[in-house]
């Protein structure tokens, strides 16, 4: 199991960030052992985690790309999930829920290529024909806004895995004490600066402004850390 860092003065407090931005300048700070390093680099998960990695990207000189993994959504709720899929094909399903809401087989393999052409369009557009970052013997330092069920980013650590780097950090600013359970045994380190254990909750609970972040902004941000 990772090693897991937390800020216990923020434990189960809410409105802790005032926004992406200024979450990941404090981030930055339990991250600063990795700065400068050239077998280093970080993975945001889009669209939230951009610009949190955009500010660690900045802080601690190091390159950015992106991890492209995404929810599989209920067919007939967009806003909730039943697990996560990477564009690799990396799966991990939330079969409990999967049944209880009575998905078959089939459905969940319409859902996964549905997810997969989303993530095929999201990497043309943020990335072009940018080549993919070399993963091997690195330092992968996962960022995300967020986690709440945690799947999003298993997966995403599970994908970086298959790539042989020397270790996998997830770094976010706020997740539910359940997510970090998840997690941590699958990353060499988890930090995490607001760890909540409350029975309903929200990533956007940890910050004062919120808002989503549409593909402009990724696009923008990303553009901005490959001109540094």
């Amino acid at each position: 199991m990772g090693r897991v860092v937390e800020d216990r003065l923020l434990r189960n407090r809410v409105g802790v960030f005032r926004d992406r931005f200024d979450a990941a300048e404090k981030l930055a700070e339990f991250l600063r052992e990795y700065g400068g390093r050239e077998d280093a680099l970080i993975l945001a998960v889009p669209a939230g985690g951009v610009p949190v990695g955009y500010v660690l990207s900045k802080k601690l000189d190091l390159p950015l790309d992106v991890v492209l993994v995404r929810k599989l959504h209920i067919p007939w709720n967009q806003e909730a999930g039943f697990g996560a899929i990477a564009l690799d094909g990396t799966m991990l399903v939330n079969w409990p829920l999967a049944r209880s809401i009575r998905l078959t087989e089939a459905d969940i393999q319409r859902v996964a290529e549905d997810e997969k052409r989303v993530l095929a369009e999201r990497r043309r557009r943020y990335r072009g024909d940018r080549p993919d970052p070399k993963l091997s013997g690195k330092s992968v330092i996962l960022v995300d806004d967020g986690l709440a069920s945690g799947f999003t980013m298993l997966v995403a650590a599970r994908c970086v895995r298959k790539r042989e780097p020397k270790e996998v950090v997830v770094a976010v600013p706020t997740a539910s004490q359940s997510a970090i359970e998840l997690i941590s045994p699958e990353c060499d380190l988890l930090i995490c600066l607001n760890i909540r254990t409350s029975l309903f909750f929200a990533v956007a609970d940890a910050y004062q402004v919120w808002y989503d972040v549409e593909d402009d902004e990724v696009v923008d941000l990303l553009k901005r850390a490959w001109s540094f």
